[in-house]
């Protein structure tokens, strides 16, 4: 499985604070007719999270994202380790890159936590 890229440094791209952390719970509910409701976790992995990044970087770093984002567009897992969190496995299926002035960056992604063997 392949690491997110680093940049020329060397060092890990840190996204910008304000990022979000969404938890998806898998639980099933049986509803009775009475009003009565059971809930059961599924699944080994119940609470995969999605984080929502934005990093502000170089031009050329942007083009390494994006260059590692495009080769896994099949969906390969890439590991990379959220600020405040320890390492995880994810797929990125969306992002978006803006360029608000020259030689500056933002890219826009949703990085999805996955589990494999």
């Amino acid at each position: 499985m392949a690491a997110f890229p680093t940049d020329a440094q060397g060092n890990q791209f840190v996204p910008k604070y304000s990022l979000r952390k969404n938890n998806s719970p898998k639980v099933r509910v049986i509803s009775f007719g009475d009003g009565f409701e059971q809930r059961l976790s599924f699944g080994i992995n119940q609470n995969p999270k999605t984080f929502d990044l934005t990093f502000d970087v170089s031009e050329t770093d942007s083009d390494t994202i994006e260059t590692f984002l495009d080769a896994r567009i099949d969906g390969a897992s890439f590991t990379y380790t959220v600020p405040t969190e320890s390492s995880m496995s994810f797929v990125c299926s969306s992002w978006t890159k803006s360029i608000p002035y020259n030689n500056r960056s933002v890219i826009s992604a949703t990085f999805r936590q996955v589990f494999e063997p």
